[in-house]
């Protein structure tokens, strides 16, 4: 019986099985590990992660380092990848026009027009008068309230007021006439005075109407169609508000700009194409889809993309010792979101959600970097170190033992930085190796949210939402209730929570969870979704989906709640039967490689025993 150990160096984790191989090449699985990846895959600084490792499961297993005959390694050819984020529109206010933002308590409700006036100016206004009430810093609410009121009893009709300190309500609760109120503005005396201004406020669980709606806006002010055409940015970066204010000023301004945000230029092994980032993901990909397969690719210099490009070209030279220019792009992916930008020219903070292009690229190498790993974990081991097949193949090895699995089977491995796909056939295993995975869709999350917070967005990826309505219940996202015997946290109290293992998680935003649930979802399909159909695409016999009988869902993003199901759900319509592996009957989704390496090796002694 000889002792050996499979392990599979992944971009995040390293995994190793132990098995002993009898006469005739049959196997018995003994035990397995897991343990994070050490340095960059496929590089000798991996070594330390592969000896612990490999320690653990002997050490699980009741066996030694001496009792090994050899270590089975994957090639592991490094795989680095990167991200970019492209904003392609922006919204620009001149002149001081749009205030529109969301404090927490604004005042009063409904719609005020009139002129705009400083509060201080508000005793000369003549009776009859409309205003909208400026009210600068250092004005206090009990003067702010008295000065309103009396300016209303001389006959002047005060439609609104915008003020600068958090007052709103203190103020809107001391007024003899209810007007909408909108707080928290702090740049209050940039208002330009003496201008046309529309201020609303919604009830409570409302939003605004007439002021995120282009023609609402322009029967407020009277608009023609070109200035409504001009006005339709300020009512989309209104929406979703409780609180808004419109200052019409004569010079004013209201662009939807698009920002150049550079071009792409792919080289395939017949064709070349060069696509402007701002023509969105679908025509990149479809572009990406005509020149396939994928040579190179190349970013317009002084563009997040071209500085993304270099950035992933100069890091894998850095770890090869391969020239800047001999390294290759072997795969991108675009993906459209939305990025909340500032509002350039507004006067409160405003954010609005603006077009933009996320772009994940990937480069590998050649086997060289793994024939030191070989031999630095021979020095490190004492024992034998062989470097095993192809790391898809492997994992179709692996997935096999998954119970209720017969080829022609598919595998989808999917990481960190990469999605992987392999088919095997009869006695043929073809496979791929895509950009854009787990991490991608973190950096999503992240960015459509405004979380500025990858930790947190990458608690929201993995783990379900949950709403704080009383200090001992949550309301889950699927609509069930969850009772606790002590008090939930003070700060998770009214928010949206995110159940991680670690504990209850506040997540520190505006929006509702039914929003964060489906930017989360969103970001899983616009990745591993689109991801698992391009990559069966390209490895199924004559790009016919229809022809694969099974499918089996591998690696760390397999483990996630929802993602095998999205999967599963997109390829049930072709007949191919779609789930999360177990390989071997007990390890879920994990060890497929490393079991896949015992297996190869177990297949060459016994043929090498026939023969």
């Amino acid at each position: 019986m000889a002792l050996v150990a499979g392990v599979d160096i992944g971009n995040s984790t390293t995994e190793a099985c132990v098995a002993e191989i009898g006469p005739g090449g049959r196997v018995e699985y003994l035990a397995g590990a897991l343990t994070p990846t050490s340095g960059v895959k496929g590089t000798a600084d991996n070594v330390p992660g592969v000896v612990d490792v490999v320690r653990r499961a002997l050490s699980s297993a009741g066996r030694r380092v001496s009792d090994l005959s050899a270590v089975l390694v994957n090639e592991a050819t490094p795989v680095i990848s990167g991200l970019a984020m492209e904003t392609i529109t922006e919204t620009i206010v001149t002149e001081s026009t749009m205030i529109g933002h969301n404090p927490d308590t604004p005042g009063g409700a409904g719609l005020g027009v009139g002129e705009t006036v400083a509060f201080g100016s508000l005793r000369d206004c003549a009776p009859g008068t409309k205003v909208i009430c400026a009210v600068g810093a250092g004005v206090d609410f009990e003067d702010a309230a008295a000065g309103i009121n009396a300016a209303v009893a001389r006959g002047v009709e005060v439609a609104g007021a915008i003020v600068h300190a958090d007052d709103a309500t203190l103020i809107a609760n001391r007024l003899d006439v209810p007007i909408p109120v909108v707080d928290e503005v702090t740049l209050v005396e940039k208002v330009p005075l003496g201008m046309p201004a529309a201020v609303e406020v919604a009830e409570p669980g409302r939003t605004v109407r007439t002021l995120s709606n282009s023609y609402g806006i322009a029967t407020v002010f009277d608009l023609d169609a070109e200035q409504t055409r001009m006005i339709a940015p300020v009512a989309r970066a209104l929406v979703g508000n409780r609180s808004a204010v419109v200052v019409r000023t004569p010079s004013g301004d209201v662009t939807d700009r698009r920002i150049p945000a550079g071009s792409l230029t792919l080289i395939g092994e017949q064709a070349r194409r060069t696509i402007g980032i701002d023509a969105g993901a679908a025509e990149i990909m479809a572009a990406l889809r005509r020149v396939r397969p994928l040579s190179d690719a190349t970013g317009e210099p002084g563009t997040h993309v071209g500085g993304m490009l270099a950035r992933v070209r100069d890091t894998m030279s850095e770890l090869t010792g391969t020239a800047v220019g001999s390294v290759r792009i072997q795969d991108v992916l675009a993906v459209d979101t939305f990025v909340p930008q500032a509002v350039t020219g507004a006067l409160a903070g405003e954010f609005a959600l603006e077009n933009a292009v996320a772009l994940a690229a990937m480069v590998r190498t050649s086997r060289g970097p793994m024939r030191l790993l070989a031999e630095e974990l021979r020095a490190a081991l004492g024992v034998e170190v062989l470097i095993g097949g192809v790391e898809a193949d492997m994992a179709v090895l692996g997935a096999l033992t998954t119970p209720g699995t017969g080829r022609p089977v598919a595998i989808l491995d999917l990481g960190g930085g990469s999605t992987d796909a392999a088919v095997a056939g009869d006695g043929v295993v073809r496979s791929v190796h895509l950009a854009g995975a787990g991490d991608l869709v973190t950096k999503l999350i992240d960015s459509e949210l405004g979380l500025d917070n990858r930790e947190l967005a990458e608690d929201i990826k993995k783990y379900p939402l949950a709403k704080a309505e009383s200090f001992f219940h949550v309301r889950m996202e699927d609509g069930t209730a969850r009772f606790f015997d002590e008090p939930l946290p003070a700060e998770a109290f009214a928010r949206v929570v995110v159940l991680g293992d670690a504990g209850m998680r506040p997540v520190p935003t505006r929006h509702n969870l039914e929003k964060i649930r489906q930017v989360r979802r969103s970001a899983k399909h616009k990745v591993f979704v689109v991801n698992a159909l391009r990559a069966l695409e390209q490895v199924a016999p004559g790009g016919n989906l229809r022809q694969i009988g099974f499918v089996v869902v591998l690696g760390g993003s397999a483990l996630d709640f929802e993602i095998p199901d999205l999967i599963a759900e997109a390829v049930a319509g072709m007949g191919i039967v779609c789930g999360t592996g177990n390989v071997r009957g007990t390890e879920g989704p994990r060890n497929a490689v490393a079991t896949g390496l015992v297996a190869s090796h177990a297949l060459a002694v016994s043929l090498e025993t026939a023969g």
